[in-house]
């Protein structure tokens, strides 16, 4: 029994071992540089080795080049596609990372391309090399690959906008209202004309009262019969015409309205009596 037991620990142990070499790797893998239109530019042609240190030159990218990366991914030797395959860039002096996807066949071959159009501003405006690394990973218990490969230059040749800087939700400075002044008097003239156009209007309207049949006689009787309410309603439109004056002057609506409310209902109420009075005299037939 002891040596059974010994036996099965044995293959438990030797499958754990075999579990753990499944390894991701990657070969045949040729990173190409070459700009658009035929002859612009030196195109780069290098071989990456799994597990290498790297190419010892960085691999420069101006707006008009794209870099590939064609490879065929491996687990233990053997051809098959991972679950995740990406070049991670990563900005030596901020630490910005960036990590662009591998485009995968089921048997393991794939390419990344990359132009400056798919790089943040960041990496386009930065002044040091990007650290561009391998990863590859699946599912399981198996080891995932992850290596540095290459250092990329991004170059500026003067086609790159900057766009301006996101704005940022931080303590703003403190704002001071400006209100407007009070509005002013109109000018003067304009004042006058118009006071005397209003003048010259009475006599218009006097005339027109005395062609309607107006009698001026009856004022006395009418501030005998009714002498309180002809006055106040009189006096109600004098008081009006002061409450807009005082307006046009120097008061604002929250002194003029309640002041205007009050004469305003003064002159309902008297006016009321005083057209009663009136019509009492037009039934009498002395009007």
């Amino acid at each position: 029994m002891k040596f059974l037991r010994g036996i099965a620990l044995g293959l438990v142990s030797l499958s754990s071992v075999v579990l753990a070499a499944s390894e991701w790797s990657f070969q045949d893998a040729t990173l190409y540089v070459q700009a658009k239109g035929a002859g612009v530019g030196k195109p780069i042609k290098e071989t990456l080795v799994p597990g290498a240190t790297g190419l010892s030159f960085p691999v420069g990218l101006s707006s008009a080049d794209t870099l590939k990366i064609v490879l065929t991914t491996t687990e233990n030797g053997k051809p098959k596609r991972p679950h995740q395959a990406f070049l991670n860039l990563r900005e030596l002096e901020t630490g910005l990372e960036e990590n662009i996807a591998f485009t995968l066949k089921d048997n393991g071959k794939g390419k990344v391309e990359l132009t400056q159009k798919d790089l943040p501003i960041q990496f386009l405006t930065s002044k040091s090399f990007i650290r561009v690394s391998l990863l590859l990973a699946s599912f399981g218990n198996s080891v995932p690959y992850t290596a540095y490969a290459f250092e990329m230059e991004v170059v500026n040749d003067g086609s790159i906008v900057v766009p301006p800087p996101a704005e940022r939700y931080t303590v703003k400075e403190e704002i001071h209202h400006i209100f407007r002044d009070d509005p002013k008097q109109p000018p003067a003239f304009i004042s006058v004309f118009f006071a005397f156009a209003v003048l010259a209007t009475l006599p218009i309207l006097l005339g027109s009262w005395l062609m309607l049949g107006g009698n001026i006689s009856h004022a006395s009787k009418a501030f005998g019969a009714n002498p309180l309410a002809h006055s106040l309603f009189f006096g109600s439109i004098i008081a009006m015409e002061a409450v807009f004056f005082l307006y046009y002057l120097s008061w604002n609506l929250f002194q003029t309205l309640p002041v205007a409310g009050v004469v305003g209902l003064v002159a309902f109420v008297s006016g009321s009596r005083a057209l009663t009075e009136v019509q009492d005299r037009r039934l009498a037939g002395e009007r």
